[in-house]
């Protein structure tokens, strides 16, 4: 029930009167902290609005409070006493302390609030024992000699709250969390070079490889490089697993920390904690030998390796808070998790002549600029309009393909049929597993909620009380089933293979304690975890097995490289049953000439369709993930935008827009990938359903709809472009149309042409780089010999005025394409390639001297008897022209560089004129005028000196703009009679 300020400081001010009344009663020994929450704390944070105790009986995946009960695990606290949520997403922790902690000055509660904060990524959090309440900022990392006051953004006592509850209330109310006041707050608190727990995390585990792998190098001469980048992620994620397991009460606290005090500490980890653990996880994880039904071979290589003391001590050591670790791994996000082996994942191990072990940067992260790990709120749309959908109605047993007439799964039953109706989600390109642990979690969450609204209590064998909070909860075996009987993955890489099965394991174990556990084994007699072997495969989801038929005897090293996966093999009763429900994911995007070969090239080619003109990976993966979906499937990836634009790639959109359906597409305006120069859409589509196209903008994290077109109003136009940008513009669409109708394309008009280009992207070695610079030069160094001419760029080009920037270019034999020289000479326009900004006009200079321009500008010379250069250069200048650009190519859809082609500027619609006719010629004329006016004085403004005589040359240059725009949509009206 929702509370204005003056109820809500009415309530406290009571409380607080209460807490004064009784305070020796609440300071008196023997008192526990939940008393003191009982009777103080929890009416303080239901006097914010929030619902502490669930009385409006909310799902328990949604609770708007998670609160924990006080109990110690071998003196670790297991969570934080509240977690503030909205839907599952946790904006702030607050921890309680009984009466009589020193809040201001003790900084044990402090330090293991900011813990638990930091390492959940929440950036503020609050302790309190109700006589004192102190904010903190979370997004420092904690330290364990920090004072109380490190990290403190207020600090009251209880006889301010009243006074000083506008504060309070302003931040930590419901209504302050749901209205984004929160966020606001917690934003203009986060300090400059702050490091979060992901980029910290990573520099912990890159840290670990480098430092294993050397030594393992060093000591195991015998190892090849396949098998050290396996056992060094191997043991990596182990220790991960198990020190998890330690902070989430399922191990006992501190059993890694307790192996250095004694030598031989990683065949005592192997031995006395690794191999339990086979038995009591039963993952691949720790996977030591062979099993009826596991298909994926043991590892035989770590339990045999030589690892130097120091080395692994130092490791165990630094994840413990008693040597300095800030990290709390009960409260760490397996999402958060994600984040940090995407990007770990983008370094391989390389052994060098002499046995020394390199790590480096993947060639084709290098290629890309880095790892980008998918954003949670990415993938939750994503999902809710893929899965969540497919999945709507049906109950757990029906999705695991039983018969309708079956309330839940048979007991005993594993979930996985064979039959056609057994849901099945698929990731072709899992990573670190971002989109499988989405899919994995509303899964999770729709059959819990199932359960509870169809009499929970008839489902024990999947749903029990917990008996900590009374709320139903999905049994271990549940989880187990519903993750194995539903999810599935492939990536070519297989440290990512690992680490996708390691992020679903740990979100199967997620609210597991141990005695939930041993329950769960005692019930069912088996092991906690699945083997996610058959699940999550290793392979080339774009090369099946045919790529090698007809070669005699198949390269062993190519077989390893290529990967190639055969679909039928990998996953036989997904492909008998017609294939998979949904195919989710964040695919590689463009292969580089160093990273294909002319074999795989020629597979693509033969393969696949979406081959036009260069190979785009995303397009393969989108074109294989359609074929892999059954007849009523959706597909939901995030893909580059310059898909519903790019020239090379209109065979792609025509094949979007006639064979799917229900077609949703979100172009982004947000920075989705921090630190890369990519602008993306989400592009979701089905097997069957409605012939349409809704298309949504993404901005400050918000989808707003912005068209709804059936696919015949793209198809029907020039290479089928997906533009909305015009559908936000009032007033010139149909005159765009009308001059497309009735005028001629520039290149009928004069000829179009690039400028000169030195290298192309990917050709240039670092020798022709270095000689690239040395044949471009400023003024002051230039040589004056015939070799060497004044040189623009595209920078240089504006609305009728050329810039230049003092350089001058050498023309030979150095440039990749030179061009004719007599592009370079007389009369002609330059148009620059990207647009000018918001209002994104066109861009065209004229110039009648010898020079040279970059293929960042084009050149348009040569005009057709009886028309003028300038004519053309007053068209293309036009704000009508510059609407048509927006509306006929969709360019502003891309944020990064809304640059246009040569080909897309010979199809601007140029008005014809017949010379003949007196008054097409009096329109020629009048604009040649006008054109030559703006040109004088532009030349007039940028000699100006005083600030009076610019405003009157400005004045003169916009009235005459004007004109020449209402003579262009005159013409273009006067086509239309």
């Amino acid at each position: 029930m929702s509370k204005t300020f003056e109820q809500a400081k009415s309530e406290v001010a009571g409380l607080c009167s209460y807490f004064a009344t009784n305070r020796n009663a609440f300071f008196a020994p023997g008192v526990k902290e939940a008393h003191i929450r009982q009777s103080l704390i929890d009416p303080l944070f239901e006097a914010l609005g929030w619902d502490v105790s669930n009385r409006e009986r909310t799902a328990p995946q949604y609770r708007e409070v998670i609160p924990e009960d006080s109990l110690d695990v071998e003196g670790q606290q297991k969570a934080p006493d509240y977690a503030f949520r909205v839907g599952t997403l946790t904006k702030f922790f607050a921890e309680a302390k009984k009466c009589g902690v020193n809040i201001n000055a003790d900084a044990g509660p402090a330090y293991q609030l900011r813990r638990y904060g930091w390492s959940a990524k929440v950036a503020v959090s609050l302790l309190t024992d109700f006589e004192e309440l102190a904010v903190y900022d979370c997004t420092i990392r904690p330290a364990p000699g920090d004072k109380a006051s490190r990290g403190r953004i207020l600090y009251l006592r209880f006889d301010e709250y009243a006074d000083r509850w506008r504060e309070v209330w302003d931040i930590f109310s419901r209504e302050a969390v749901w209205s984004g006041a929160f966020d606001q707050y917690a934003s203009s608190k986060r300090k400059r070079g702050t490091s979060e727990v992901d980029a910290e995390f990573l520099k912990e585990i890159e840290g670990w490889r480098e430092a294993l792998a050397r030594n393992i190098a060093l000591r195991n001469k015998d190892i090849t490089s396949d098998d050290l980048n396996s056992a060094v992620q191997l043991t990596i994620d182990r220790v991960v697993f198990l020190r998890m397991a330690e902070d989430r009460g399922l191990e006992s606290y501190g059993q890694l920390l307790k192996l250095c005090e004694r030598d031989g500490i990683y065949h005592r980890f192997m031995q006395d904690h690794c191999r339990p653990a086979d038995q009591k996880y039963n993952s691949g994880l720790f996977h030591f030998q062979k099993e009826a039904g596991v298909s994926e071979e043991p590892d035989r290589i770590s339990p045999k390796l030589a690892v130097d003391d120091k080395v692994f001590k130092q490791i165990l050591q630094g994840l413990y808070f008693e040597h300095g670790s800030p990290y709390h791994f009960g409260v760490l996000p397996v999402e958060i998790l994600g984040t940090v082996y995407e990007r770990f994942l983008g370094s391989v191990i390389r052994l060098t002549p002499g046995h020394q072990a390199k790590v480096e940067e993947k060639p084709e992260v290098r290629k890309a600029g880095g790892v980008y790990y998918t954003p949670n709120y990415i993938v939750e749309y994503i999902v809710k309009h893929t899965v969540a959908k497919q999945i709507e109605g049906r109950s757990p047993a029906q999705l695991a393909g039983f018969p309708r007439s079956t309330a839940s799964v048979p007991a005993g039953s594993s979930g996985r049929q064979d039959g056609g109706a057994t849901f099945r989600v698929l990731d072709m390109a899992c990573g670190s597993g971002s989109f499988l642990l989405g899919a994995y979690r509303c899964l999770l969450d729709y059959c819990l909620k199932w359960y509870i609204e169809h009499k929970p209590e008839s489902h024990r064998k999947a749903v029990y009380k917990d008996p900590r909070t009374g709320q139903w909860r999905l049994t271990i075996e549940e989880k187990k089933r519903i993750l194995t009987t539903h999810i599935f993955g492939v990536d070519i890489d297989s440290q990512a293979v690992e680490v996708t099965k390691l992020s679903l394991l740990l979100k199967v174990l997620e609210g597991e304690t141990d005695q939930s556990l041993s329950l769960g084994l005692l019930a069912f007699g088996d092991r906690a975890l699945p083997n996610l072997a058959e699940n999550i495969k290793r392979g080339n989801s774009l090369i099946g097995s045919d790529y090698f038929t007809g070669k005699l005897i198949a390269d062993s090293e190519e077989v390893k490289r290529v990967n190639p996966l055969d679909w039928k093999q990998g996953f036989p009763n997904a492909m008998n049953a017609g294939g998979f429900d949904c195919v989710i994911s964040n695919p590689p995007y463009i292969f580089t000439r160093e990273l294909i070969t002319e074999s795989e090239k020629d597979y693509y080619n033969r393969v696949y369709r979406q081959t036009q003109f260069k190979i785009n990976t995303y397009q393969l993966f989108v074109e294989k993930g359609f074929h892999l979906l059954n007849g009523t499937g959706r597909l939901g990836f995030i893909i580059p935008n310059n898909w519903l634009t790019l020239e090379t790639a209109s065979q792609f959109r025509h094949f979007i827009l006639s064979e799917t359906s229900s077609i949703q597409i979100v172009n982004s305006h947000d920075k989705v990938f921090e630190g890369a120069s990519v602008d993306t859409s989400i592009l979701i589509f089905a097997m069957t359903g409605q012939k349409e196209v809704t298309i949504y903008e993404l901005a400050n994290r918000q989808f707003r709809l912005v068209a709804k077109n059936e696919p015949n109003v793209y198809l029907s136009r020039r290479d089928h472009i997906i533009s909305y940008e015009a559908q936000k513009y009032s007033g010139n669409a149909n005159l765009c149309q009308k001059i497309l109708r009735h005028g001629i394309s520039l290149e009928d008009v004069a000829e179009v042409r690039n400028g000169i280009q030195a290298y192309t992207v990917g050709e240039a070695t670092p020798t022709q780089t270095e000689q690239m610079k040395k044949d471009r030069v400023y003024h002051s160094l230039c040589k004056k010999d015939g070799m060497w001419i004044k040189y623009v760029d595209g920078v240089d080009v504006g609305r009728y005025e050329l810039g230049w920037s003092k350089q001058f270019v050498k023309y030979g034999p150095n440039l990749s394409r030179p061009r004719k020289k007599e592009l370079f000479k007389g009369e002609r326009l330059l148009i620059r390639q990207i647009p000018a900004s918001p209002p994104y006009s066109v861009l065209t200079s004229y110039v009648d001297e010898e020079l040279v321009n970059d293929n960042n500008s084009m050149i348009v010379l040569n005009p057709q008897l009886g028309y003028s250069i300038k004519y053309l250069i007053g068209i293309l200048n036009s704000k009508l022209m510059s609407f048509w650009f927006i509306h006929s190519f969709g360019k502003l859809q891309r944020k990064v560089f809304p640059q246009f082609k040569v080909n897309e500027l010979r199809v601007f619609p140029i008005h014809p004129i017949n010379f003949s006719t007196a008054a097409d010629k009096a329109g020629h004329d009048r604009m040649v005028k006008l054109v030559e006016s703006m040109l004088a004085l532009h030349q007039q403004l940028a000699a100006a000196k005083s600030a009076v005589h610019k405003a009157v040359l400005q004045r003169q240059i916009e009235t005459t703009d004007a004109e020449i725009d209402r003579l262009v949509e005159g013409e273009g009206k006067r086509s239309d009679q």
